[in-house]
């Protein structure tokens, strides 16, 4: 099989959101050294943790696609969109069940050791973050979806947590100010887990799944979505409003556009599955969005002060 079908079923356009996640983080660490006028910007530790968090990431793809043909069966019958239903590269036989095994665990375990050295140099909060995200990958599938907690392991570990990892790693603190930032990134990464189960809801139900979509039920489970994709950019404007967040952040606002469409076509098209998947894409504009504008908000709030 060629390196390209491997590189395929890591899922790659979704791994955008990792890169951008640090750049969230380190964007967010230079502002403040530049405001305290201590520390060092480190771009190789940057470089470093923007890896890791890509192989954790793609072990995440990779396994879950792994588990829902090898285990529960749910890829055999999911209607695939853009945006959910897996790669689709194992149902059609063109990455082998055992590959897709060796592939998900060795990026498990590059990530983990790139982790590992990340804690080793910035200290046990580190350790701490890095842990938690590790057992996500390996529990996600066979265990937090299956208990509803799911989208919420899904927006810390690929949402607050690296953002605030990567601030760590670079300033060697756990300030309020990378907390604060993290929320936004957690609560719409939430949201992209929440919408891409709403076309996957029949199949995840007969896979065993019970996510808050199925809890919820769909005409419930939109107004969630509504709310926490809204929650996001409220938390933005009243950080700035507080004086916690630099005025720059106000660029994410942007955002707000492509968060809008996606609660709109959520609210009409609910229960469809061709209708709601410009919703999806969205959905994914507005979190990608918000992580690269909070950064380029970040950055240039950083340079006025130098």
């Amino acid at each position: 099989m060629s390196t390209s079908k491997w590189f395929l079923e890591t899922r790659p356009q979704f791994l955008i959101l990792s890169v951008l996640l640090v750049a969230h983080g380190a964007a967010l660490a230079y502002w403040q050294m530049q405001v305290t006028g201590t520390g060092t910007f480190r771009w190789d530790l940057v470089v470093l943790a923007m890896i890791g968090l890509v192989l954790l990431h793609a072990s995440s793809n990779v396994l879950n696609d792994w588990h829902d043909y090898a285990r529960s069966g749910i890829d055999k019958e999911v209607r695939q969109t853009p945006f959910s239903g897996g790669s689709g590269l194992i149902p059609a036989g063109v990455m082998s069940v055992r590959g897709a095994l060796v592939l998900g665990s060795g990026t498990l375990a590059a990530g983990t050791l790139i982790g590992l050295y990340l804690a080793w140099t910035a200290g046990w909060p580190l350790m701490v973050i890095g842990a938690i995200g590790v057992i996500s990958v390996i529990a996600y599938t066979p265990i937090l979806t299956r208990i509803g907690l799911g989208e919420l392991f899904a927006g810390l570990c690929l949402g607050t947590l690296p953002v605030v990892g990567v601030y760590f790693l670079l300033t060697g603190r756990l300030d309020t100010v990378a907390w604060v930032s993290g929320i936004p990134a957690g609560l719409l990464t939430y949201n992209l887990l929440l919408l891409n189960e709403f076309p996957d809801t029949d199949a995840d139900i007969r896979g065993g799944r019970s996510h808050l979509v199925i809890k919820l039920g769909k005409s419930k489970a939109r107004w969630l979505y509504a709310t926490a994709e809204a929650l996001a950019f409220v938390v933005i404007i009243i950080s700035v409003a507080l004086g916690a967040l630099t005025p720059w952040a106000l660029l994410a606002l942007l955002a707000a556009i492509a968060a809008f469409k996606a609660i709109a076509g959520t609210a009409r098209n609910y229960d469809g599955f061709e209708e709601i998947i410009p919703a999806m894409g969205a959905n994914v504009m507005a979190v990608l969005g918000l992580n690269a504008l909070l950064a380029s908000g970040y950055l240039i709030a950083a340079l006025t002060l130098r």
